[in-house]
């Protein structure tokens, strides 16, 4: 008799991934999020934002440290200090009036709680990789939208519901019957008395307001959801590895050392002859007109974008070559570094040429937002590059962060600048050197620039074609509402104050 064949051994499914994440305490998580979605209600739903803005994220990092209590803040004291940059810029919000500024500065503190909140339990955000960071933020932000789900499945009873169920069913069906009785019997009864009438129709005279209250009900909501992921996020169980957890991997060298090196050395000649009648021209000769056969305008915006785009171009380059090539020995390496730090050095001459070109227009046609933004951009884009140079020789795995906090300073300076304040200034004493003074730019200026504005008024002839008076009634119309505490900001006080100075207004009332 033949033996019977072994059975197949049974196969084991692996265990499916959950749908929703796990939530540590959700029932006070959800409490904490409901209440900073009427918190965020009151203080955000304004025609302007100002001081309520700082004080919605103050809440919420304080309801993060509530909730992930002493063991969850000593997790995330290494990465603490991300808080002083975020302070800065939400409280930016309540300073500055620009339109520009307030949407860099809420878009940078989002940044800043979704990196938080990624480094909350655990990391370094300085272990990022520069492509990292992207990757951090944007999957965060994707991974909040699992959490409002996930804290109400693990904070409502569902048991309980179904015990209560029959209950509720009857209480629905007792009102489905009652309602339509109730109205009829009404109707019938107001028509046979008109005292009675009248009496109802004063008592159901009043407006409920529903597309107001559904309106506050969706805020509440939305901003209960947004802090429910953030919450949840930086409070989840995380997973073996994330990133930030170990220093980034560097990557398998493909490129040969000669082929990098010639690369290197040949772009090296040719900065060095480029720079070289830079400097020349703009830094040792007469810089004070444009090259021969062009004009101020045609010789800044022709040399300027193409000296931005090759100072962009040359440290992705050096980023590129750094990673990608073989250096088996020290000489090799030392080569190497000699040749892209020359690279770099070459490209900040460049730089440094493409800004002053752009200082050649403005002290031709005067500043504006624009050239102001972008001499901060130029700075920002020199700093990385001179850290790119320092971390070729030091600690090459730290230029992610130092690129990041380059970013963040851009930012902090361009608040800190106030550049429609410093546009008036400047263009104000350019026109008293020149006499020539251009004001349509001054009507797009927010609040910022009012004391500047009511100072250039008060400096131009009562004579003179430029005068600020109808630019300064528009602002006193716009600014004739005051605001209230959610909405106070700074530099609308000062400017209602300088117009008040400035005689022929009165102060607004608060509403």
């Amino acid at each position: 008799m033949s033996p019977l064949p072994p059975s197949p051994a049974p196969s084991v499914a692996a265990p499916a991934r959950p749908l929703l994440p796990w939530v540590r305490a959700p029932r006070r998580t959800l409490a904490a999020s409901l209440s900073l979605g009427v918190f965020a209600e009151v203080l955000l739903d304004r025609e302007r934002w100002g001081l309520g803005f700082p004080l919605m994220v103050a809440a919420l990092v304080g309801a993060l440290a509530w909730l992930g209590g002493r063991e969850g803040w000593q997790r995330a004291r290494p990465n603490a200090w991300l808080l002083a940059p975020l302070g800065l810029v939400s409280a930016f919000v309540a300073v500055r009036d620009s339109s520009w500024l307030l949407a860099l500065n809420v878009l940078t503190a989002a940044v800043l709680l979704m990196l938080l909140s990624h480094f909350w339990a655990a990391g370094r955000l300085e272990r990022l990789g520069l492509t990292d960071y992207a990757s951090v933020v944007l999957g965060s932000a994707v991974q909040t939208l699992r959490y409002p789900p996930a804290l109400v499945r693990d904070s409502v009873d569902v048991q309980g519901l179904k015990a209560h169920s029959r209950f509720l069913g009857a209480l629905s069906r007792g009102l489905l019957l009652t309602l339509p009785v109730l109205f009829v019997f009404g109707l019938l009864l107001e028509s046979a008395d008109g005292v009675f009438s009248s009496t109802m129709q004063r008592l159901l005279s009043f407006d409920l307001g529903l597309d107001v209250v559904v309106a506050r009900v969706v805020g509440v909501a939305f901003s209960a959801c947004v802090a429910a992921g953030v919450l949840g996020h930086a409070l989840r169980r995380r997973a073996l590895k994330e990133l930030g957890d170990a220093e980034v991997t560097s990557a398998t060298p493909r490129l040969g050392f000669i082929e990098a090196l010639m690369l290197i050395f040949a772009v090296d000649a040719l900065f060095f002859v480029f720079a070289a009648f830079q400097v020349a021209y703009l830094f040792v000769g007469d810089a004070s007109s444009p090259a021969s056969g062009y004009s101020f305008a045609e010789y800044a915006r022709r040399g300027f974008f193409e000296l931005v785009v090759v100072s962009s171009l040359t440290l992705a380059l050096v980023m590129a070559l750094t990673r990608w090539t073989r250096r088996e020995t020290r000489v090799a390496q030392t080569v190497f570094r000699a040749g892209t730090s020359l690279m770099v050095a070459l490209t900040l001459v460049i730089l440094a040429s493409a800004m002053r070109r752009l200082s050649l227009y403005e002290d031709a046609f005067g500043y504006t937002l624009l050239r102001v933004h972008t001499h901060v951009f130029m700075v920002a884009l020199g700093a990385a590059l001179a850290w790119r140079a320092v971390t070729l020789w030091w600690k090459q795995e730290r230029f992610a962060v130092g690129a990041f906090a380059t970013a963040l300073g851009a930012v902090l300076v361009l608040n800190f600048l106030n550049p429609e304040a410093f546009i008036v200034r400047h263009n104000l004493a350019r026109y008293a050197r020149t006499g020539s003074l251009d004001t349509e730019m001054f009507y797009h200026l927010s609040a910022d620039a009012v004391p500047g504005l009511v100072l250039a008024d008060s400096a131009v002839s009562k004579d003179d074609p430029w005068r600020l008076a109808p630019l300064l009634n528009e602002h006193q119309e716009r600014l004739s509402q005051g605001d209230t505490v959610p909405e106070w900001n700074l530099s609308r006080f000062l400017a209602r104050r300088a117009l008040l100075r400035a005689g022929g207004w009165s102060a607004p009332v608060n509403p």
